[in-house]
């Protein structure tokens, strides 16, 4: 590929807390070390997301795991967030390289993270893999969609990465007082019933962006009239 063939995507960011959150990261870009770059942010996300993974399944053990997982979950946001808003703020993008090394990253870092609670005995394997599958599935609507009609979406619903994050942070702290909930007459282990609705939730999603996007591309490319 020609070096400036590329067309960096426009970004959809709707989430909640996506005003007070740029305006943060800004700040913090802007006061960040000269000697701190981008790629050193990438990797600190991508090292918190594989101790959170590990923080589970010392959880298993000791419930200090949970608080450990929290810990790297707010450093995971600190790098995975900062490392583009740095870039932009010093004027340093590589649109290409970023968007790539950024969803690997996120990929990685998601499959140890939900391996972490699948190993932690807060989770049932099943549930864990569902979530990695869905979410997996997920995502590749969200590339295929950037391709096609090019458009990020960061956030579905109003909720982006920050937003779970905060939720799996607060999780984590009922964790320490009702690991298991009571439900519909049976007795269930809380990180199950939120993963089951992660599940249902994301799946919703995921049908929603198929059938939206699906619509705007067949509105926006009809069937060429035939010609003899």
């Amino acid at each position: 590929m020609q070096k400036g063939a590329f067309k960096d995507a426009s970004r959809a960011q709707e989430s909640l807390l996506a005003p007070l959150e740029k305006r943060c990261l800004i700040w913090l870009a802007r006061r960040a070390p000269r000697w701190i770059g981008s790629d050193h942010l990438t990797a600190l996300g991508l090292a918190a997301m594989a101790g959170a993974g590990l923080s589970y399944w010392y959880s298993r053990w000791s419930r200090r795991g949970l608080l450990l997982v929290i810990a790297c979950l707010a450093l995971n946001w600190l790098g995975d967030s900062l490392d583009g808003t740095l870039a932009r703020v010093r004027n340093q993008q590589r649109p290409r390289y970023g968007f790539y090394v950024d969803h690997v990253v996120d990929a990685f870092g998601t499959f140890f993270l939900l391996a972490g609670l699948g190993l932690s005995g807060y989770m049932s394997e099943r549930i864990a893999a569902g979530l990695l599958i869905v979410y997996f599935m997920l995502s590749i609507e969200v590339y295929l969609a950037t391709y096609t009609l090019g458009t990020f979406h960061l956030s579905f619903w109003k909720f982006s990465p920050t937003e779970l994050r905060i939720l799996l942070m607060v999780g984590n702290l009922a964790l320490l007082r009702w690991p298991v909930v009571h439900l519909l007459g049976g007795s269930h282990r809380l990180f199950n019933v939120g993963g089951a609705v992660g599940i249902v939730g994301m799946s919703l999603m995921l049908l929603t962006a198929v059938a939206t996007h699906t619509a705007a591309l067949y509105r926006s490319e009809p069937v060429p009239k035939e010609t003899h």
